[in-house]
């Protein structure tokens, strides 16, 4: 691996996402981007794509994309992770592995996705891997050139405009486009826990569907590798948040005329939290740099970063909740948005306990 610790140019990217949501995702704008009927900032999304291009960064250039990787798009969802910000970027990614895969076929009609999700239009992958492990049952059928059935929920599957779908036939598993217009295809959106994050039901009755490929199965299992890490950015971000938040809070909250981040016991228990923000990070930064290099490890690396990132987020919301006090149950505060999104993303692309599954031989 090249890049055993972020270089200049990937802390030079963290710094200008970081400017931009210091300026426009505060606590006030995320919950105005909550109420957006998209569910995110879509002038922001605009800006991101336009002037840092976070869409195109793992897109070859060849296909309208910066040529960079999944490292740089890491770094991006980290900062968008501990802004808290609602974003498609998540739903772009995922469907962004799923076309780039070499199992991927061109499609015949319109314009090239990938160009399209470059330019920040977005994407998103409707299977039940995405809220499950790689082997969750598919509840879609594709027969006759038509797929049948129902997925739930889907990242941003009521607003996508790319929509790729993946379905049982006799064979095997198969990925589909599908144009969102389609007659016989109903887009619901379903409420969460988190409300920076947007969900949808979808319901197929022999809609028509472009084949991108008969067989999936290995693209779907690198689908779901890239979808862990890109959970696991959110994830170290959205912990990261929640322990700035709570050191920051002991420094000002007193009690018995001094800060109560003076006291010992508290000392330890932000110690604690440090060291499993810290083990995140390294975690996931090893296993996305191991599935940029094609290491042979890749996917066992995938599925501890997976299931630590997961377990280390929910511990630093529940200790961000504990150690604000009463305040932190108020809908004003935004330790609440932390707790919720690291339930929500504990959700997705299977559990901690199924990832190290994935880690016995």
């Amino acid at each position: 691996m090249t890049d055993l610790a972020p270089t200049r140019e990937h802390a030079e990217l963290a710094a200008s996402v970081r400017n931009l949501l210091e300026r426009r995702s505060d606590s006030q704008a995320v919950r105005r981007a909550i109420e957006q009927p998209a569910g995110f900032d879509p002038e922001l999304w605009a800006t991101l794509c336009d002037q840092i291009g976070v869409a195109a960064l793992a897109i070859p250039e060849e296909r309208g994309g910066a040529g960079f990787s999944l490292v740089e798009t890491y770094v991006v969802l980290e900062e968008l992770g501990r802004a808290l910000t609602p974003s498609p970027l998540l739903a772009s990614v995922v469907a962004c592995a799923a076309l780039l895969h070499p199992r991927s076929s061109s499609l015949s009609k319109g314009p090239d996705p990938l160009e399209r999700i470059a330019a920040g239009t977005v994407a998103t992958l409707a299977w039940s891997g995405v809220t499950g492990p790689a082997d969750a049952a598919v509840g879609v059928t594709w027969s006759d050139g038509a797929l049948t059935g129902s997925v739930s929920p889907v990242l941003h599957g009521d607003t996508a405009e790319i929509l790729l779908v993946v379905g049982q036939h006799d064979e095997g598993l198969g990925l589909f486009s599908v144009d969102p217009a389609a007659t016989g295809l109903t887009r619901t959106r379903v409420p969460g826990m988190d409300p920076t994050l947007t969900f949808a039901h979808i319901e197929l009755d022999n809609v028509k569907a472009e084949t991108i490929t008969l067989d999936a199965s290995e693209l779907l299992a690198t689908v779901h590798r890239v979808g862990t890490l890109a959970t696991a950015a959110l994830q170290v971000g959205c912990a990261q948040r929640g322990l700035d938040m709570t050191v920051d809070y002991t420094k000002q909250r007193e009690q018995f005329g001094r800060p109560i981040g003076s006291f010992q016991a508290l000392k330890h228990r932000m110690a604690d939290l440090l060291v499993q923000v810290q083990m995140s990070r390294s975690a996931a930064w090893a296993a996305v740099q191991a599935a940029v290099e094609g290491a042979a490890n890749a996917e066992r690396l995938a599925a501890a970063a997976g299931s630590y990132c997961a377990e280390a987020a929910m511990a630093v919301a529940a200790e961000t909740v504990q150690l604000h006090g009463g305040i932190a149950i108020t809908w004003e505060h935004d330790a609440h948005l932390v707790l919720k999104r690291a339930q929500a993303l504990n959700q997705l692309f299977g559990l901690p306990h199924q990832q190290r599954a994935a880690l016995i031989p």
